[in-house]
């Protein structure tokens, strides 16, 4: 398959390209990334035909956002032809002396935190007036009146714990009803969720007509957890963008690379689990990324896959992963050792 093969979400008939580049290592995820480096591997991207971007105020802190919209704005030219996704949920503040923000929230088990952020700090806010400020923020951020697709931002359980009841019932008290505004206006083109956990997907869908959702992590030749849900998504008609395929990176990892998995360092179990996806593969000439990023796509649910990149270089190695031939009987071997 092409990287700039299009896939139809959503009732506005947003098109997706089966390949899209995820900006959260711009923000500085793990280690900095310059921006010389985040722009090359942005314009590596449009050459190869990638024309869906996603970024989130989170990433950096807002510094990806703004890397994406410089690029978009100043380098690619036909804007059109551009499919952006952002987020909400948090909202950028500034501290500053006499201003009262929230008690910080504690980390959750996916922030990883940011090494070359923006001097922000985030404040969770899922209400009606928290998303659409977000959205606000975001075209500034930009640089753009328009916006795609909105993605509710790692609302669930796993990340919010003893407060998701509340973040939940702002959501779907008003934070839905933000969006489906916004759609009708036609501001946005479609919104979802963007969450690394099945159960808040599963949920939403009973609480609001969802267009597309991004689902990081869940359906990976490592976890097929996701598999249930993209099965109802399915059913209502709710497209899935499916990252994290690379699981925080131990599927494509390179040698001395940092081996991580769920934003975390890999365990020793996981490492075996590679290690004998990986010997599969390789009986087949296959590199284990290739599997990794052509595997979601094999789900009738999955519209398109979304990779991140540091580099000009891993992007490239991305699209040349995701355009290889790979035949059946390596399927059926993966499938088996699951």
């Amino acid at each position: 398959m092409k990287v700039s093969q299009r896939r139809t979400v959503g009732r506005a008939g947003l098109e997706l390209t089966a390949l899209g580049l995820g900006c959260a290592a711009f923000g500085g995820l793990y280690r900095p990334v310059v921006a010389g480096d985040a722009l090359a591997a942005l314009r590596t991207a449009w050459q190869a035909g990638i024309r869906h971007f996603d970024t989130a105020p989170m990433y950096g802190l807002g510094r990806a956002e703004h890397l994406l919209g410089h690029f978009l704005r100043e380098e690619a030219g036909d804007l059109a032809k551009a499919v952006v996704s952002t987020k909400v949920g948090r909202l950028m503040a500034l501290p500053r002396p006499g201003r009262d923000l929230p008690p910080e929230p504690p980390k959750n088990p996916f922030d990883a935190g940011w090494s070359n952020g923006l001097g922000f700090r985030e404040v969770f806010d899922y209400s009606y007036d928290g998303l659409m400020r977000s959205f606000d923020d975001s075209q500034q951020r930009l640089g753009r009146s328009g916006i795609d697709l909105l993605f509710v931002h790692d609302i669930g359980r796993l990340t919010h714990g003893e407060r998701h009841e509340r973040t939940w019932e702002d959501l779907t008290g008003g934070g839905f009803r933000a969006l489906q505004e916004l759609r009708e206006a036609g501001l946005i083109k479609g919104f979802g969720l963007g969450v690394n956990e099945t159960r808040a997907i599963d949920e939403a869908m009973n609480e609001a007509d969802l267009d597309c959702c991004l689902l990081a992590g869940r359906y990976t030749l490592l976890d097929r957890s996701g598999a249930d849900v993209l099965a109802k998504a399915k059913s209502r008609d709710v497209a899935i963008v499916a990252g994290g395929i690379y699981n925080s990176g131990i599927l494509a990892a390179r040698a001395g690379a940092d081996r991580k998995f769920d934003y975390r360092d890999a365990s020793g179990e996981i490492m075996e689990r590679v290690a004998r996806l990986a010997a599969i593969c390789a009986g087949f000439d296959v590199p284990l990324g290739a599997a990794a990023i052509q595997f979601p796509l094999r789900n009738a649910a999955v519209a398109s896959v979304l990779v991140g990149a540091r580099s000009a270089d891993d992007v490239a190695t991305s699209v040349d992963w995701f355009e290889r031939e790979i035949p059946d009987a390596l399927w059926d071997e993966l499938d088996a050792a699951a």
